[in-house]
């Protein structure tokens, strides 16, 4: 019997399909780039800045309730007046009498002693702080975004590469196993278990390239620019690690600077200002006033021929104390107190919402580091089990359906490596975003990971360098294992039973 034709290697068709699915134009966006138009263009991060300059405007209002008012009055009028004479002499008479008066002034008051305007300046002071929180927390919401558009869109391009690696392998294997057929050495059975894997795999493959291009709409979409082309990560990828590698160290980092926690604490400081609002409508309010005032009556007054002309000066303080205001000031203060108290447990509740997000945060970063070593085993490992199982089928001791399951096992472990590196990448990031430490400066750290200057990253799956020389792939020789000699297959012709002797009846004894 001839021997099983031996496979034709994969390591020259891998490479060269790798070579072209991953290579990318020569200047593609890094992570700082598109985060860089994507504030510029993301309507929720312009929102919260247009908030955030609302915010400090509305605060700076509140400065005005302690400051001097001053304001200029100016008034012109004319008077036509009928004097009727009643009594004495001239009894029964009306004289007609016109004039005019003008004015001018300049008037202003400062308060003295206003308290609830101090509470509310103080109050515009912890506003401005509050929306300083809460524009920092959606920077962080912004970094986080786009890094989720960003390594979506590599791990597309990852699943399609791959799953289009395993169509080639699949191929090969089914026309392997139809060239088997052919010859005698295999059966129907491994043409048809080749022919569901390669179009189990088309259907993948469709699937990869729409998901691919959903996740790039998304990344244009956020980014403001159409036809965004992330870098791919630098070969070996090298996952930056998180420190201090201590769980209570970040939760305590996040009751101090997280903007949640700011925020919530600040309101409730803004809430005890309002209790001294309120007690401040059972104290007095003093204001000193100034003013210059001129008035001229050229044709005279009502009673008098005489044109006048009259400059007052005044200065002095105006002192009020409220006595009464129908018990509105004591249920102002019950409320007041009421909301603190509210204040108080967001406060709270909060921090717990922090600390176990932090928690959370940490322990996945932490297992998806794990994942990462136990998928590059897992990697090797699978690779191992492929080339033993495709040996393995060339010697006659596998059939065709393990070799397609080694080779789903190692794309499909391939696809989870790539995906766990850009969750671990992307889990610093939530890290720092769920304690509120997350910077630029945090993504510039994976940004770094990225191949440098917009190029491919480097070389791997036996692909070979740019500009490097071609140097035509040898694939490893494989021994030619003789034929295994099978005896003809003879069995004697089958024997028919021969019929039993039928059975023996007494008869029964006469009674």
């Amino acid at each position: 019997m001839p021997s099983r034709p031996r496979l034709l290697p994969l390591s020259a068709a891998l490479a060269s399909l790798f070579a072209t699915l991953l290579a990318l134009p020569a200047q593609g966006q890094t992570l700082n780039e598109l985060y860089e138009s994507a504030r510029g263009f993301d309507a929720t991060y312009q929102g919260a800045r247009a908030q955030y300059d609302a915010t400090v405007a509305r605060a700076a209002q509140a400065k005005a309730g302690i400051l001097p008012a001053v304001g200029l009055t100016a008034g012109a009028s004319r008077n036509a007046l009928d004097i009727d004479t009643l009594t004495g002499a001239g009894r029964g008479t009306s004289t007609p009498r016109d004039f005019s008066t003008q004015n001018v002034g300049v008037n202003a008051t400062q308060p003295l002693y206003r308290p609830a305007n101090w509470a509310t300046y103080e109050q515009g002071k912890r506003q401005a702080e509050i929306a300083e929180a809460v524009l920092t927390a959606a920077e962080q919401d912004l970094i986080v975004r786009v890094s989720q558009a960003y390594f979506d869109v590599l791990a597309s391009q990852d699943t399609l590469t791959l799953v289009r690696a395993q169509k080639a392998a699949v191929a090969e294997q089914l026309a392997s196993a139809k060239r088997n057929f052919e010859v005698g050495t295999s059966t129907i059975t491994d043409t048809r278990e080749a022919q569901a894997r390669y179009d189990l795999v088309i259907a993948q493959e469709i699937a990869a390239e729409n998901d691919l291009q959903v996740k790039k709409v998304v990344l244009d979409q956020l980014v403001g620019r159409l036809g965004s082309v992330p870098v791919p990560l630098a070969q070996p990828v090298v996952l930056p690690t998180a420190t201090p590698a201590n769980i209570e160290a970040w939760v305590a980092q996040a009751d101090e600077v997280h903007p949640s926690i700011r925020q919530a604490r600040l309101g409730l400081d803004v809430a005890g200002l309002e209790i001294r609002k309120a007690e401040a409508g059972h104290k007095p309010t003093l204001d000193a006033n100034l003013g210059y005032n001129i008035t001229r009556n050229p044709q005279g007054t009502a009673t008098s021929t005489v044109g006048t002309r009259i400059n007052a000066a005044s200065v002095g303080v105006v002192f009020n104390l409220p006595l009464f205001a129908g018990f509105a000031t004591e249920n102002r203060i019950k409320e007041t107190l009421a909301l603190e108290d509210q204040s108080r447990s967001v406060l709270e509740g909060t921090r717990r919402s922090v600390a176990q997000a932090t928690r959370a945060a940490y322990l996945g970063l932490v297992s998806g580091a794990g994942q990462v070593k136990a998928l590059e085993a897992a990697e090797a490992s699978s690779q191992s089990a492929l080339d033993a199982n495709r040996l393995g089928y060339q010697v006659g001791v596998r059939i065709n359906i393990d070799v397609l399951n080694s080779q789903s096992q190692l794309f499909q472990t391939k696809r989870d490596l790539a995906q766990a590196r850009y969750n671990v990448l992307l889990g610093n990031l939530k890290l720092r975003q769920a304690n509120g430490t997350l910077t630029v400066e945090d993504m510039n750290a994976i940004n770094a990971t990225l191949a440098k200057n917009g190029s491919t990253p480097a070389p791997s799956l036996g692909e070979r360098p740019q500009g490097a020389p071609s140097v035509p792939v040898t694939p490893p020789p494989i021994p030619v294992v003789p034929p295994v000699p099978v005896p003809p297959f003879n069995p004697p012709a089958p024997t028919m039973p021969s019929a039993p002797p039928p059975p023996v009846i007494l008869n029964p004894p006469a009674r």
